[in-house]
């Protein structure tokens, strides 16, 4: 039944993308001057998880590179390469540039000199989950240089800027901003439709069941993508060409937890932490989270750090937050 098991990968970018041309037309604009020598404009991609914002970032990407001769390009996941160092080097990697480099040993201002002194083609770097930096002076770093072009991915602006210094806000306003919504039923029946064309055998699922799978993603890429593929594994391990109503139902939980476990196995440590606590106290308030969290861990961060940590993990449904303000409280799902 499976044809091509990458086709069923959330990560994998198609040779087409379905019901997104506004946004791929936007941000293709934002790159235009590249193909001219110059410098793309910074953008700014912002929507919920599953909207395909990544998906489109690296499929618009991709497009520039089949139209320019000379550019280097570059996929940055800051929920895992959240340092400054770790961000510097994963551009140096893109330029040819990490020779002699040392993890443990390399001043991070050795490697941004690095960076500095590349005159080699434009650099296109997509920086994804942008807000879970820890270092986030390294965006006004790669904002001065003339031979890096920034595409910036998160969830909530006010998630990223609330992180950001003054100084730093006022450069990136000027980023194009890209707005990502959820995608409605059809739209995602479309997406499966096409994932099924390619990467399963001929009438291995109906239409009817992909209305199930998209209803039950409500609107998320990932997990309906994660369910399908579930389905069509339980289909094979039963022997059977086509996916039926009752494995779609099976393949649901699994498909579900599957993104979940997915999004805990990249929460950074001090996210970790936060959500263990949660998982062994149940519901608590901000205040003795905090005081938990404050034993828990050797370097803490700040009551307003932890704060955007817990927003995250809630808009990636780990978490509830019930209440306002100081009343606010937080439990696992």
């Amino acid at each position: 039944m499976i044809r091509d098991a990458r086709v069923l990968q959330s990560q994998f970018v198609p040779d087409d993308v379905e019901h997104r041309n506004a946004e791929v037309n936007a941000l293709s604009n934002t790159l235009k001057p590249i193909m001219d020598g110059h410098s793309g404009e910074p953008s700014l991609l912002l929507g919920p998880t599953g909207a395909g914002k990544t998906c489109i970032a690296r499929f618009t990407v991709e497009r520039l590179r089949e139209n320019v001769l000379d550019i280097k390009t570059q996929y940055v996941n800051c929920w895992q390469d959240y340092t400054r160092f770790k961000v510097l080097y994963r551009i140096l990697e893109a330029i040819d540039r990490t020779v002699d480099i040392h993890r443990r040993s390399t001043p991070k201002d050795e490697l941004l000199d690095r960076v500095r002194a590349y005159d080699g083609p434009q650099c296109v770097v997509i920086l994804d989950e942008v807000d879970q930096l820890q270092e986030n002076r390294v965006l006004y770093d790669l904002y001065q240089l003339p031979r890096i072009s920034m595409i910036l991915i998160a969830n909530r602006e006010r998630d990223l800027f609330s992180l950001l210094d003054d100084r730093l806000t006022s450069r990136l306003q000027t980023c194009v901003r890209i707005s990502f919504e959820k995608y409605p039923l059809d739209e995602l029946v479309a997406i499966l439709k096409a994932r099924a064309h390619w990467g399963l055998s001929e009438d291995a699922i109906g239409t009817n069941e992909l209305e199930l799978i998209a209803d039950a993603a409500a609107g998320d890429a990932r997990i309906a993508i994660s369910i399908l593929r579930n389905a069509a594994r339980l289909a094979d391990q039963c022997g059977s060409d086509r996916i039926s109503t009752d494995l779609v139902h099976d393949a649901v939980p699994e498909g579900r937890d599957e993104v979940r476990q997915k999004t805990i196995d990249q929460l950074t440590p001090h996210q970790r932490t936060l959500y263990d606590i949660l998982n062994d106290e149940g519901e608590l308030e901000m205040g003795p989270l905090y005081d938990a969290y404050l034993d828990a861990v050797d370097a803490p961060k700040t009551r307003r750090t932890v704060r955007n940590y817990l927003s995250k993990m809630e808009h990636y449904r780990l978490i509830h937050a019930d209440g306002q303000n100081r009343a606010r409280t937080y439990r696992p799902r």
